[in-house]
């Protein structure tokens, strides 16, 4: 059997999101299958590190698609092109993107769709691509896999897809996410908030993550306790808007927000364990990574009460209304509180224990075996 992969997120050093999903399933699927030939389709020339054993052939397709008209031209065009090549049994494409031309059976994964919801945070020509083809994306499909209930309801809801279609797979962890002892967090802090306690955010720097609200209700909270508290944001600014940064500008305790870039595995990780909390008050998510990194690292978490997170926190969480800075100044509040810490962190390791990379691969590799069934 053959089976042809967008696999063009695998990028070393540069894995976010939807790539570190692609990269965690793939290599368990190719490793678990030595008998099904894997043709993976990058945009440019791949690190060794994403050619996961001998049973995968990596191609190299033109143009390095990273704009919405690069997009078209390497789906419509390359990827056509090379599925003709190849005769494929399966397309499975990780990251949302089909080729509408081939007529090679084709598996989507889906992890959600806010641009239907918040049209307004998005770059018009990305809003405009996302908006016409991604509902035809749905409708090509002979399968579509999702990562959390939540996503699959929003599916069927906007594009009236007939839920049978569509499996959910839950997104794991990564397992060097664990807790360090009191020495470790005292040295991150020392080299983070100059050995200050934080609140923490990971993600990339765009508008649904919230973060001018999350900049307005730690200012609320500083106000209220007069604490040695940092919030530590980590993150690359390459969604930055005027609005975040307007919130920014009007801080009263901006010296207080510490701004860590972009890290590594291991240091996010270590940076995690060292939290105070995660702060993770995004308005809308598919599912929502941080918040398990957290339960493993024996972190407590305050996180929104919308879309796919209460799903993925149970009540291993604070819950809290994104849209209401003061309800998210409460949350940080409320984590000052050591029993609460305690409790949280309890029930968050043992919420952890439901997820995980190999049963999320494993529930992959179904959906793309119904495919080929139906």
């Amino acid at each position: 059997m053959k089976i042809a992969v967008n696999t063009r997120l695998l990028l070393k050093d540069r894995l976010e999101g939807i790539g570190w999903v692609a990269y965690e399933t793939l290599k368990r699927m190719v490793l678990a299958h030595p008998e099904v030939e894997f043709y993976f389709l990058f945009d440019r020339q791949p690190d060794p590190m994403f050619v996961f054993a001998d049973n995968v052939k990596p191609v190299v397709l033109f143009p390095q698609a990273r704009h919405p008209f690069l997009f078209i031209w390497f789906f419509e065009l390359s990827v056509t092109r090379a599925l003709r090549r190849i005769q494929p049994d399966l397309f499975f494409s990780p990251d949302g993107y089909l080729s509408l031309r081939t007529k090679t059976p084709s598996v989507v994964q889906f992890h959600d769709l806010n641009f239907e919801h918040f049209p307004q945070d998005m770059p018009k020509i990305h809003l405009w691509h996302y908006k016409k083809y991604f509902p035809r994306f749905a409708r090509k499909a002979k399968r579509i896999v999702t990562v959390s209930e939540f996503s699959k309801q929003d599916i069927v809801d906007c594009y009236h897809v007939d839920p049978q279609k569509i499996d959910v797979a839950y997104n794991g962890v990564n397992e060097v996410f664990c807790s360090v002892s009191d020495a470790e967090k005292m040295d991150v802090r020392e080299r983070y908030t100059q050995g200050n306690p934080y609140f923490m955010f990971v993600g990339s720097l765009h508008p649904r993550k919230n973060l001018a609200r999350l900049f307005t209700a730690f200012d609320l909270f500083k106000t209220q306790t007069a604490s040695n508290v940092k919030l530590l944001i980590v993150g690359e600014k390459r969604w930055w808007t005027e609005p975040i940064q307007q919130a920014y500008d009007r801080m009263r305790f901006k010296d207080e927000v510490v701004f860590a870039g972009r890290l590594s595995a291991e240091d996010l990780h270590k940076v995690t364990a060292a939290a105070l909390a995660s702060v993770y008050v995004s308005y809308f998510e598919g599912f929502g990574i941080p918040i398990l990194e957290a339960f493993r690292c024996d972190t407590p978490v305050i996180t929104s009460n919308v879309s796919s997170m209460p799903e993925v926190a149970d009540d291993a969480a604070l819950l809290v209304d994104p849209f209401s800075e003061t309800s998210i100044a409460e949350g940080m509040l409320k984590m000052m509180n050591e029993k609460i810490r305690e409790e949280l962190i309890e029930k968050g390791r043992e919420r952890a224990k439901d997820f995980s990379w190999d049963k999320s691969a494993e529930e992959i590799w179904n959906c793309l075996m119904k495919s080929l069934a139906d």
